[in-house]
């Protein structure tokens, strides 16, 4: 008589943040519970110090001339490989937006949208040159013009709701014009975050280009706001986390980016230049010409 099989253990995943093209604990190794919109326990997700933030614009910083180097056509191409890789995990990320309490038809609208902004910034990586820059009419002997160069560090501070959908709005903009980020994700549901961070691994972005921390704004914000390194800072964030990042931006000379608070993630309003251009600096070059 043979003998009746054990019933079997699921394997529980352990969610871990992607910060340098590598999965990673919080270097302090706390956590944070996370539940279900049913209240179940879901799983213990890094709650990320100061100093994973600074490991974070480190690996960065790293990254940054390389990306910035690459040709736009070739930033176009890995966004839109990106999208393509959004768009066959779709169903996936769909259910992790479900299971924190989005309606499926709002959860699959937002995904829809997601690839289509992911394939909008792809569009924009090899044009937005030719509208930002300029040649420019000089009164002397000189031919004067002006082009586009990236900022360097980027940190991008996500929307609590929508969490991916908002996430994916900030970085895309932010990368596609050569930056790098470090983007701090949704604190209520950090999850669609993670899973985003597994298709960076195995998508063609170099690793460093995209950092996702989870974590507490509270801790994080005014590091953000005063590290020296970030150069500008596009955040969705309240009154009072505003303000930290204004007077730490003053000291820090960085430039910094809010989203409305009732901004429409789904909407037009939400895509276009002038995203980019919020992240470029403008380097205007004079070159003498005739005798």
């Amino acid at each position: 008589m043979s003998a009746r099989p054990a019933a079997r253990l699921p394997v529980t995943k352990t969610p871990k943040v992607y910060v340098g093209g590598a999965f990673i604990r919080s270097e302090s190794a706390r956590t944070f519970k996370v539940s279900g919109a049913d209240g179940a326990f879901f799983g213990n997700i890094p709650q990320c110090t100061r100093k994973d933030l600074r490991n974070a614009v480190e690996a960065a910083a790293k990254a940054g001339p390389g990306w910035a180097r690459r040709s736009p056509y070739n930033r176009a191409q890995i966004l839109y490989r990106l999208a393509e890789m959004l768009e066959a995990r779709s169903a996936e990320l769909v259910a992790s937006l479900v299971r924190f309490g989005a309606r499926e038809a709002d959860a699959s609208r937002g995904m829809s949208v997601a690839v289509d902004r992911m394939i909008h910034y792809a569009g924009w990586a090899d044009k937005y040159e030719h509208l930002l820059g300029s040649v420019n009419p000089v009164a002397s002997p000189h031919f004067n013009f002006t082009v586009t160069e990236p900022m360097g560090v980027v940190g991008v501070i996500a929307p609590d709701s929508p969490p991916l959908l908002g996430l994916l709005s900030m970085v895309a903009p932010v990368i596609a014009c050569g930056n790098t980020v470090v983007a701090l994700a949704s604190e209520k549901v950090p999850y669609p975050a993670i899973l985003l961070g597994e298709m960076l691994a195995t998508s063609d972005l170099p690793g460093g280009v995209v950092n996702i921390l989870t974590g507490f704004r509270r801790e994080l914000v005014p590091t953000f706001a005063t590290h020296a390194h970030i150069r500008a800072v596009y955040a969705s964030v309240g009154p009072e986390d505003r303000r930290a990042l204004r007077l730490g931006a003053a000291e820090s000379v960085k430039r910094v980016r809010f989203v409305d608070a009732a901004a429409d993630w789904f909407g037009e309003n939400s895509q276009g230049l002038g995203a980019l251009r919020d992240f470029l600096e403008l380097k205007t070059i004079w070159h003498p010409i005739g005798s």
